[in-house]
């Protein structure tokens, strides 16, 4: 299909700036907190309003899906031309508790735009994206045919882990089909960097719980011939890093795979130096496998963190206990091929091997999502490579996320379609913090993009 000239399209997005820009301050207007059962009208009433826009731009099934939880929103139109790809947007509409409010400048569910932001609860996570696929699929209905099969699913649990979605997937398979999927819950590394996420690292979550006497002792009386569990609790979370900052847990690189040297060339390629790491966290020196970069070890790497630690007395001033038990969150971020599964073995296997005599223990799986990457050459990919480029006028970075996006495994895995992974956020957009913002100028080039993605399709 001959890409056309998109000038009048795109004089169609400038001339509705200031409506779409309306239409997500009432959308971010609705207190769509999914982790409250207090707004469950309010998750329903942001599903009708999502499906009624949906309907008003010229989708032909537009409708509000009920599910155990919150419902989903899909919607389809399907191009006059057989021979076109199927994409399926992704999005959510449900927010994080807009909480400290004493720390908002404004009301977090009243939108004000102050400068070239927006701030408002769910203004960048992530209403703002999603509005930016509605306006790029209004603004190509606008102006002729469409120039592939299009159809929307937009969920309201993603805040809370998404826990009715894989179902939703599989019983709606046939609905769901696509060739592609365009997910625009990520973001920019910057408002002149446009930024490709390909590969999302996975999750294996656990509570490993440390046993010894049968109750608190005095310590005066027991130190020094019972092990003290928060002591050996500690001793093994010691043991699972060498050195280097590498994992020690058996296997647990038997599946990673290795960076070759075109991959970390591109990966070299964002401006997220040592620096940039020491800055914004305010470590004095930063951590980690030696022969690996800072932006290949928070994406290219596994890692096994400390989430959380709580033992013994803990209150004011001075209680001399020797705890019964010790417990620890411990999460794994996993990279592509790293199975949850396994890891869970493998974290029992150096358990079983380290773990004294004088102690017992147990692990409780908390929650876990594979790892996913896609191939950066697909069709979808260099489509949104091309429309960025057009946009920004510079060739986007391609990244690995460290964070974790659930659903692009599962629609890799249930409805074999890969993901094209983007976004229009920004890294200081105060996300899940009070003030949450969203920088227009980049915004407004997001949904010009997203018009030319759909052609370059």
């Amino acid at each position: 299909m001959t890409h056309p000239d998109l000038t009048s399209t795109l004089a169609y997005t400038h001339q509705n700036h200031d409506r779409f820009l309306q239409e997500l301050k009432d959308l971010c207007s609705i207190p769509s907190i999914s982790t409250s059962p207090d707004h469950k009208d309010d998750m329903q009433r942001t599903a009708e309003w999502l499906a009624a826009k949906l309907h008003s731009i010229g989708m032909t099934d537009a409708r509000v899906i009920p599910t155990p939880g919150n419902p989903v929103v899909y919607a389809e139109r399907k191009s006059t031309r057989n021979d076109v790809p199927t994409i399926l947007v992704y999005g959510h509409y449900d927010v994080q508790p807009p909480e400290p409010l004493e720390l908002w400048s404004s009301q977090p569910f009243e939108p004000e735009q102050r400068g070239e932001n927006l701030y408002a609860r769910g203004a960048s996570d992530m209403k703002g994206q999603v509005m930016a696929s509605i306006d790029a699929v209004d603004t190509v209905l606008q102006n002729g045919a469409l120039p592939c099969h299009i159809k929307f699913i937009i969920e309201g649990e993603e805040e809370i882990g998404s826990p009715h979605l894989r179902d939703f997937l599989v019983a709606n398979r046939d609905l769901l089909a696509c060739d592609m999927a365009l997910n625009p819950d990520a973001g920019m590394v910057g408002p002149n960097t446009p930024s490709i996420v390909y590969a999302l690292r996975g999750l294996s979550y656990f509570e490993l719980r440390v046993y010894g006497p049968k109750h608190d002792l005095h310590s005066g009386s027991y130190g020094g011939v019972v092990h003290n569990p928060a002591q050996a609790l500690c001793e093994l979370i010691a043991g699972m890093h060498d050195s280097n900052g590498t994992v020690t847990l058996p296997g647990f690189y038997d599946r990673v795979r290795p960076l070759d040297a075109e991959e970390r060339a591109e990966l070299a390629r964002l401006p997220l130096s040592a620096d940039h790491f020491q800055q914004e966290t305010g470590v004095s020196e930063l951590w980690g496998e030696s022969q690996f970069t800072p932006i290949e070890r928070v994406g290219a790497r596994p890692t096994l963190e400390v989430n959380g630690l709580y033992s013994g007395y803990t209150g004011k001033g001075s209680k001399t206990v020797l705890p019964a038990w010790a417990m620890a969150k411990i999460s794994m971020r996993l990279v592509a091929d790293q199975d949850p599964a396994e890891v869970h073995q493998q974290l029992l296997r150096y358990l079983e091997e380290h773990a004294p005599k004088t102690i017992h223990w147990e692990v409780t799986p908390m929650s876990g999502g594979a790892p996913c990457i896609t191939d950066r050459n697909t069709r979808g990919t260099q489509a949104l490579v091309k429309a960025l480029e057009t946009v920004w006028g510079s060739r986007p970075v391609f990244k690995r996320e460290g964070g974790s996006i659930p659903v692009v495994g599962d629609m890799q895995k249930i409805l074999n379609a890969d993901s094209v992974v983007t976004g229009f956020g920004l890294p200081d957009d105060n996300i899940h913090a009070p003030n949450e913002k969203l920088h227009l100028p980049t915004w407004f080039k997001g949904i010009d993009a997203l018009v030319h993605f759909f052609y370059y399709l």
